[in-house]
């Protein structure tokens, strides 16, 4: 039977961690479940590069745990409580090392890494590595409860900002301040949309990737149904456009390839300095997805307001149509000859315009020979009195059949 060396109370994360580096002779960190550094033994100056990086970091950076989650260490620490043995990694500056999840209940807390220097943990050690882990499970709740409480100040600031009800710059500055946190010089609106309503497991795998990225910097964060919304930093980043797309894709892929959590749509609005402008950002993301929900074919590569082009101005379209009851003529006489006739002449002219007047490109979309499609032109061109040479007539054509479709008609 072995004792239990841990069953002595110990003030910090940090004494614990040089109290089990004392018992197995080796370094030990210890990390939270997002994998920021919470303590590691200091009286054992034997490590590797990826301890380093991780304890100058303060949490295990990126690559390494990207590593981890494909050769499989991640996903078996997040189903078992027994001792899991690592291989070294040389690529990412890894050594040998045993890894240990702490659980409460079915949800884990956080993780112990013991690194095996000069030693190969033995089945004790792998026993007394699980009364640590058993040790340190309430502290790492004290902390939990903790950072839950500072999580839920910063989602009620974050809605205030989404919402307008903080309007004066002077007002969102003394909040940043008074929860900690520097607002960036330039920011950004990202939200991602899930398929259905993001349950409190999801939220879960949520926060572990947002929280081990680095590409950007995430500075609030909350959930609203089905739609993730993060408010990033856009400074010092010389394409943001650019770096928000690759950070989206990223995430996406990320909650696929782990959770197989699929067919997530991520949008992002421009770029502001001016706080007091959250909540138009947060309009133009939604905007966007409201115009990708109705023009999926479209807007397929759309993902930022920036690229909206005309869909940006749908609104205002509309209005002046309804004032003026308006209506197409040549569109009004090529519904009602599909109607009679139970062709698709409305959809032949949409194809056609969407691919710039491209007949080949057209045809093969419409899986119609060349020749097919000239000959509906020309019936285009009869019908509706369209005249293919006039830009001008093209593009209200072009414009009105986008706002049937935005209509539902």
């Amino acid at each position: 039977m072995i004792n239990d060396p841990f069953k002595s109370a110990f003030d910090s994360l940090d004494e614990f961690a040089d109290i089990i580096s004392q018992v197995l002779q080796c370094p030990i960190t210890i990390e939270d479940a997002n994998h920021r550094l919470l303590a590691y033994s200091t009286h054992d100056e034997r490590t590797d590069p990826a301890r380093i990086s991780t304890i100058i970091g303060r949490r295990v950076p990126e690559k390494v745990i990207n590593q981890l989650w494909k050769e499989g260490t991640i996903p078996a620490l997040l189903k078992t409580n027994q001792p899991i043995r690592v291989e070294s990694m040389d690529d990412i500056g890894l050594s040998n090392r045993v890894a240990i999840s702490i659980w409460k209940q079915d949800e884990v807390l956080g993780f112990i890494w013991a690194l095996e220097i000069d030693k190969s943990l033995t089945e004790n050690d792998f026993t007394l590595l699980k009364k640590a882990a058993d040790a340190a499970k309430n502290k790492l709740l004290q902390l939990q409860t903790r950072k839950n409480k500072k999580e839920e100040r910063f989602q009620e600031f974050f809605w205030k900002l989404l919402t307008g009800h903080l309007t004066l710059e002077k007002e969102i500055i003394e909040n940043f301040h008074s929860l900690q946190i520097t607002p960036a010089a330039s920011f950004a609106i990202l939200v991602f949309q899930f398929q259905e309503n993001i349950s409190g497991k999801v939220e879960q795998f949520i926060s572990y990737i947002l929280k081990t990225s680095q590409r950007l910097k995430i500075i609030l964060h909350t959930i609203d149904c089905n739609h993730l919304i993060l408010l990033v930093s856009a400074n010092n980043i010389e394409n943001p456009f650019n770096e928000l797309e690759q950070f989206s894709h990223t995430f996406v892929s990320k909650m696929n390839d782990r959770y197989s959590i699929k067919n997530i749509s991520p949008v992002y609005s421009s770029i502001y300095d001016d706080y007091q402008k959250i909540g138009k950002a947060y309009q133009e993301t939604l905007k966007v997805l409201t115009i990708k929900e109705k023009f999926p074919l479209e807007t397929e590569n759309i993902f930022n307001y920036q690229k909206l082009g005309i869909y940006q101005l749908f609104d205002i379209l509309l209005e002046k149509r309804k004032s003026e009851e308006y209506v197409n003529y040549s569109l009004k006489m090529l519904h009602e000859y599909d109607r009679k006739h139970n062709s698709n002449l409305v959809e032949t002219l949409e194809v056609f315009l969407n691919k710039d007047n491209n007949i080949n490109d057209a045809a093969r979309e419409l899986n119609v020979h060349a020749n097919t499609l000239n000959y509906r032109l020309k019936r285009i061109a009869e019908i509706g009195e369209v005249n293919f040479k006039d830009p001008n007539q093209k593009m209200i054509l072009y414009l009105d059949l986008k706002l049937e479709k935005y209509l539902g008609v």
